[in-house]
């Protein structure tokens, strides 16, 4: 039975394949976008400026699962209401069919700040990649689940040349395993299972331990409150992803204020 996932990959590998757009020009065009931001670092400084957990805040306008969450939304306000907030980072959904994104919502948000911002997508194809630098994107997310060995070495070689950030994003051992083989700087552990879009709470502390100390660790998905921020601390996280909760409050700073207070105290007792 075919799950959301199948249906979203497959939708981009079709687009990809039928994707004529000269190489050569878009490399071009990547080459004269302005300078990336330093989105790993950014995660790094943050913890060791003052031993709090770093957060990146998501712009995302519906879900297929959970289906509308603000279709509304202006994306430079939200950006600036984050950066308000405490953020470290922006992620913005650029996928439109099943998300509501756009590269404009990129521009848009990363234009009304100084944060560095990662183009959250489903990455299938080297046009891809080059797409994220043309549209101002500092990182880029690579799904470990939908890519070959051969396409993770190959998108991550072409990262690095653009000058982009890899969030290599894993759901189990095995994924981690093949994240790990490939030198992966920063690693994204989802909670959310890609196939039923169920949330297993305790996902990301089971494979932390397994993550090499000097990757920089990221937990993503189903991180509501402080408690949930506390726990994903102690298991020795850099920084958490967190989005349709601060897309759905009606006071986006004041959440995030809220989420993350205290958080730099429970890193260094955890520590």
């Amino acid at each position: 039975m075919a799950s959301y996932l199948d249906a979203i990959v497959a939708a981009h590998r079709a687009f990809a394949a039928n994707d004529e757009r000269d190489l050569e020009e878009l490399a071009r065009q990547a080459a004269i976008a302005p300078e990336p931001r330093p989105f790993l670092q950014a995660l790094l400084d943050k913890g060791h400026a003052d031993g709090s957990v770093a957060v990146i805040a998501e712009i995302k306008r519906r879900s297929p699962m959970t289906g509308d969450l603000a279709p509304k939304l202006d994306p430079a306000d939200l950006a600036r209401k984050y950066a308000g907030g405490g953020a470290t980072c922006l992620s913005v959904l650029t996928d439109g069919p099943h998300f509501g994104g756009s590269a404009s919502d990129l521009m848009s948000a990363r234009n009304a700040v100084t944060l560095p911002v990662l183009r959250k997508d489903f990455t299938v194809a080297l046009r891809d990649l080059f797409d994220a630098r043309v549209m101002g994107a500092d990182a880029v997310l690579l799904i470990v689940a939908i890519l070959s060995d051969e396409e993770l070495v190959a998108f991550g070689a072409l990262a690095d040349e653009l000058g982009l950030s890899a969030l290599i994003e894993v759901h189990d051992e095995a994924e981690l395993e093949r994240a790990c083989s490939i030198g992966a700087k920063l690693i994204g552990v989802n909670q959310r299972d890609l196939h039923t879009f169920d949330v297993e709470a305790e996902r990301a502390a089971k494979l932390a331990r397994l993550i090499p100390n000097d990757v920089v660790k990221v937990a993503e998905s189903g991180i509501k409150n402080r408690g949930d921020i506390a726990r994903l601390v102690d298991a020795g996280y850099d920084a958490v992803l967190i989005g349709e909760s601060l897309v759905r409050s009606h006071d986006p700073t004041d959440a995030l204020e809220k989420l993350i207070g205290g958080t730099g105290r429970v890193r260094k007792e955890a520590r």
